[in-house]
């Protein structure tokens, strides 16, 4: 089997609290300017208020369970959920070349996740906890 630096519990919570920092501080820039972020939303697709309240929630929800380790691999895959469509909606850097380092930044944190999926939280996590607390 692989051996990833993942298996150690420090480097799997370091992981999470990078991913997760990402995702809260685009959850406060979304808040800061929720008027110019709903305006963007609607030049893309319909109910653009619906949306950009759910992508706030979103964003904290995912960045919560990630350094708590509460159901990582449903967060982190649900979180790629959400990026893949973010990320060619709004991040369409063939158009403007300067999207590129937003898409970019998006492919990363996709392949942070993935990771998170295949290794999962480590033994610092809420998951391991409840394991042990049942096995």
């Amino acid at each position: 089997m692989l051996s990833l630096p993942f298996q150690n519990h420090k480097t799997s919570l370091a992981v999470c609290i990078c991913l997760a920092l990402l995702f809260l501080r685009a959850r406060l820039h979304h808040l800061l300017g929720f008027s110019g972020f709903v305006d963007v939303i609607s030049q893309k697709l319909p109910l653009a208020l619906l949306l950009a309240i759910a992508t706030v929630a979103f964003q904290r929800l995912g960045a919560l369970s990630l350094p708590l380790g509460y159901s990582v691999k449903i967060s982190a895959s649900l979180l790629i959920l959400f990026l893949i469509p973010a990320s060619l909606l709004f991040h369409t850097f063939i158009a403007y070349p300067d999207k590129l380092t937003g898409f970019l930044k998006n492919l990363g944190l996709i392949g942070g996740l993935l990771m998170m999926i295949y290794a999962g939280s480590g033994a610092a996590s809420l998951d391991s906890s409840d394991k042990q607390a049942v096995g």
